[in-house]
């Protein structure tokens, strides 16, 4: 009988005695954020506000998508594209919003230019209080340093920091990063990787191939 038990990617609160600590499949509710299985947010104060709290302008269609496996320190924001403001005229204050007779000004608020879904990879780490602007892409295996403004798209397995985010360094060369894409770990059956979690955190690229199930794509 095989007694290696997986997590459980539909426990709200992972860690017993820590309510900081939410995984976030199990938490959204909006159909504009997908998140994959393990991912969760780390905060002191209130972490099951994540929808209204850390995802800010979100009045759609753009979709925040997030991968499987990922980290979020406290404070983590993505801002979305109905954070936009008009900045073809002089003005770039949104005076319809505010209601009375300036709300019969709306169309000069509709067809803003949107930078479309705001999407993470899978296994990236967030330090506490970065934050991603509308329409960035996150490649697998990223590392998003404290207090980094991500405005632009991070490479797979890439490390970024400061503001604006510039990137740093990559955790791999170019072949390594190809054979991590293709051994896909977060894709393996649960049960799979329970069984070499070892392997996952701290084992060689090859290591990770070798653990790889048959007829993976590695």
């Amino acid at each position: 009988m095989n007694s290696l038990v997986p997590a459980d990617p539909d426990v709200l609160h992972p860690m017993p005695g820590q309510p900081r600590v939410v995984q976030l499949r199990p938490l959204v509710t909006s159909p504009l954020i997908e998140v994959g299985a393990y991912s969760y947010y780390d905060d002191p104060d209130d972490p099951t506000a994540f929808e209204t709290r850390n995802v800010l302008y979100h009045y759609g269609p753009e979709k925040l998508i997030i991968g499987k496996f990922c980290a979020l320190g406290t404070g983590t924001r993505f801002i979305m594209n109905g954070a936009n403001h008009r900045m073809d005229g002089p003005s770039t204050f949104p005076f319809p919003t505010l209601g009375g007779s300036w709300a019969d000004h709306f169309d000069l608020l509709t067809g803003l230019p949107g930078r479309g879904d705001t999407v993470v990879g899978n296994d990236v780490w967030f330090g506490h209080g970065a934050t991603v602007l509308p329409g960035v892409r996150i490649g697998h295996g990223a590392i998003i340093g404290a207090g980094s403004v991500v405005t632009s798209d991070v490479p797979d397995y890439g490390i970024v920091g400061g503001n604006p985010a510039r990137l740093i360094r990559t955790r791999y060369d170019a072949g390594d990063v190809a054979r991590l894409l293709a051994v896909a770990w977060w894709d393996w059956p649960a049960e799979h990787i329970t069984r070499h979690v070892r392997t996952i955190m701290s084992g060689t690229v090859a290591d990770l191939e070798a653990a790889a199930p048959s007829g993976s794509a590695s």
